[in-house]
C-alpha cells in the first residue's frame, strides 16, 4: 500500500502509589509526573513518498473525568503529554456547571502549545440535559499545521430533545487533502438508562450531513457489540476497536484493572483506510491505577488513517 505502520512505542511504568497521599504531596506530584514518561507515546513519520504522507490522520477521543475543578497543573500537563502528537482530540466531560470546565481545556492547549506545534480549539456550550448536573461541555483540540475547521462547531438542535446530552458536531479537512469530513462528539446516558435509545439515531447522520465522511467518537456507554449499531454497519461503518476494555476499576481485583469496553470510534470503511488503532493504555499495573484515575476514569482510543 505504500506506507508502513505507524508504531506507538509505550515503556513500563515506574511509579509507585502511596495510600492516604493527598494531591498536594510532593510524593504524588512525582507520580503524576512519571504517568506520561511511561506511555511514550510518538507518532513516527512515514517512509513512503509525500502524496502518501499527506493523508495520514491521527484522531483520539477521550472522556477526561470532570474535567475542571478537579484537575491541578500537573494533571493538566500530563493530560496534554497524552495528547500532544495527535492531529485531532474529541473531548468528552467538560464541566459546564462553573468556568472550570473550559478553563481546563484552555489550560490544556496552553500546555501543548509549549510542546512543539501549534493547537486550537472550541468548547461547546452546556448540553440542554434535563438537569445542570447531567449537563456537560464537548471540546475539539487541533493541530493547526495538519487540520481546519471549516465552520463552527455545534451542538446539534435536532438531537436534544432525544439525548441527554446532544451531539457536538465539528466541520473539518486536513491542511494537505480535499474531502471535508465530519467529526460528531458524544457522551451517552448511562448504561442502565438505555444508551441505544441515543445511538439509534446515528444511522441518519450520513443522509442528513450529505456525507459517509463521518467519526463517531466518544463514550457510548455500551459496547461495539450492541444490535443498535447494526444500522451503521449496513451503511459500512466499521468500530475503531474491538473487545478492548476502556474504562478503569476502582481497584484491582486478580490484577485486572480495566473494565468495560464503552469508548470508541466509528468510521466508514468505504472513505478511510486505517493504519492504526488501539485504546491508550496509560495505567499498565495495578500499582498505578489510583495515580491514574486522577486523570480519568477512561482510557483514550485512538486511530490512525488515510483519508483523502
Amino acid at each position: 500500500m505504500g506506507f508502513r505502520l505507524l508504531k506507538y512505542s509505550y515503556i513500563v511504568v515506574f511509579f509507585s502509589i502511596f495510600s492516604c497521599q493527598s494531591k498536594s504531596s510532593k510524593q504524588y506530584e512525582n507520580n503524576i509526573k512519571a504517568i506520561t514518561q511511561s506511555i511514550g507515546v510518538e507518532v513516527k513519520e512515514n517512509s513512503s513518498n509525500d502524496s502518501t504522507r499527506k493523508q495520514i490522520f491521527s484522531l483520539i477521543t477521550w472522556n477526561v473525568q470532570d474535567l475542571g475543578r478537579t484537575k491541578n497543573a500537573e494533571e493538566i500537563i500530563e493530560i496534554a503529554k497524552i495528547l500532544k502528537n495527535f492531529d485531532l482530540v474529541a473531548i468528552q466531560e467538560v464541566v459546564a456547571k462553573d468556568p472550570a470546565g473550559a478553563q481546563s481545556v484552555a489550560k490544556i492547549v496552553d500546555e501543548l502549545n509549549r510542546m512543539g506545534s501549534k493547537w486550537d480549539y472550541q468548547i461547546s456550550n452546556p448540553t440542554k440535559s434535563q438537569s445542570v448536573y447531567m449537563s456537560e461541555r464537548y471540546a475539539f483540540l487541533w493541530k493547526t499545521s495538519k487540520v481546519s475547521l471549516l465552520k463552527k462547531a455545534y451542538l446539534d438542535k435536532e438531537l436534544e430533545d432525544k439525548c441527554f446530552r446532544e451531539p457536538y458536531m465539528g466541520m473539518f479537512k486536513l491542511r494537505k487533502g480535499e474531502t471535508p469530513f465530519y467529526v460528531v462528539n458524544f457522551h451517552s446516558r448511562k448504561h442502565n438508562d438505555h444508551p441505544e435509545e441515543e445511538i439509534k439515531f446515528f444511522k441518519d447522520y450520513p443522509k442528513r450531513l450529505n456525507t459517509n465522511n463521518i467519526f463517531i467518537v466518544g463514550d457510548f456507554n455500551l459496547n461495539e457489540r450492541h444490535k443498535v449499531w447494526n444500522d451503521l454497519y449496513n451503511l459500512g461503518f466499521k468500530s475503531a476497536v474491538k473487545n478492548k476494555k476502556t474504562t478503569l476499576k476502582m481497584k484491582c481485583k486478580k490484577d485486572v484493572y480495566l473494565n468495560h469496553s464503552i469508548d470508541n470510534i466509528y468510521y466508514n470503511s468505504a472513505e478511510v483506510q486505517i493504519v492504526n488503532s488501539n485504546h491508550l493504555d496509560f495505567v499498565k499495573s495495578c500499582d498505578n491505577l489510583k495515580t491514574a484515575r486522577m486523570l480519568s476514569d477512561h482510557l483514550p482510543v485512538f486511530l490512525e488513517c488515510i483519508i483523502d
